[in-house]
């Protein structure tokens, strides 16, 4: 026989023996002995109870989010950058027209015709009639005055040091009425020297779309003939005949371009002084005396 059981018996008979549990042996140690006995598990699925596929790259996560586009609404288109230009210039324009034709938004300014205030009643005439109270000249241009230039040739006519020359003392207000003339119809831009001082900081806007001619004569009345000026008086058919002069002329005037303009009062006038008071309620003015032969009315 072979000797192959002897030496399985041998083997057996070398082969420690496994010994009982023993009861008293740590708890620790049975559960690692129960570890070691226990079929070995698969492991566990890598990534298991994210989102998004169970990806567990975040790169690819945030990939994924990134690919979602935002859903359009809408109403919240944005407004395109022409239709904003457009819109600012139209608000551009605007100011500047109304700043340019608006008359300080006051009623004498904005008064197409300068017609006078109403007719007060005046008690005293013949007959206890009723008798209309004009304004003067003076009178009349202290309104448009107070409406269009106050602001910046201030109301005691001295104007603002280095900004707005003065027309108190100005040699352009006591001069010729040519010269002012036509610096209140088409404005004055650039330098210009008034009593010794320079003034070139602003620019002097031009009236003849904004004033009548009658306005224009009323205000150039007052200024020559207040604040201590003692010019001759300025009528409206002398400035319509300067607004004809000058109609070829579209831009405004510098100080050459007035120096070089004779200084003399514009053709028609009567050279008298510009403060004449209006009648008295009740009074009848009285007439002047008529030309002589050869000589043109005054007005």
């Amino acid at each position: 026989m072979s000797d192959r059981p002897e030496a399985h018996l041998r083997h057996l008979q070398h082969r420690r023996p496994r010994p009982p549990p023993d009861r008293h042996r740590p708890r620790r140690l049975l559960q690692n002995d129960n570890a070691m006995n226990e079929e070995p598990k698969p492991p566990a699925r890598i990534g298991q109870g994210m989102d998004y596929g169970e990806q567990s790259d975040v790169q690819q996560v945030h990939a994924a989010v990134q690919r979602e586009k935002r859903e359009p609404r809408v109403g919240a288109e944005p407004l395109s950058i022409w239709l904003i230009a457009i819109y600012g210039l139209a608000i551009f324009f605007g100011g500047a027209y109304l700043g340019r034709y608006s008359g300080n938004f006051s009623s004498g300014g904005l008064d197409p015709m300068g017609a006078p205030p109403p007719a007060k009643k005046a008690a005293g005439g013949p007959a206890g009639g009723e008798q209309a109270a004009e304004l003067s000249p003076h009178d009349r241009g202290k309104k448009v005055f107070s409406a269009n230039c106050q602001t910046c040739h201030q109301a005691n006519g001295l104007g603002v040091p280095g900004q707005y020359p003065p027309l108190a003392g100005s040699e352009f207000t006591n001069g010729g009425s040519r010269r002012m003339g036509m610096i209140v119809l088409k404005g004055l831009q650039g330098p210009v020297k008034v009593k010794g001082q320079q003034f070139g900081s602003a620019v002097m806007q031009p009236w003849d779309k904004t004033l009548t001619d009658k306005q224009i004569a009323d205000v150039m009345t007052y200024e020559r003939s207040d604040w201590g000026n003692s010019a001759s008086a300025v009528t409206p058919e002398q400035i319509a005949a300067l607004r004809k002069e000058l109609a070829s002329h579209p831009e405004s005037f510098t100080e050459h371009d007035i120096l070089a303009a004779p200084d003399e009062d514009l053709p028609g006038g009567g050279g008298a002084p510009a403060g004449g008071a209006p009648p008295k309620p009740g009074e009848a003015a009285k007439p002047g005396a008529p030309p002589k032969p050869g000589e043109s009315s005054k007005y």
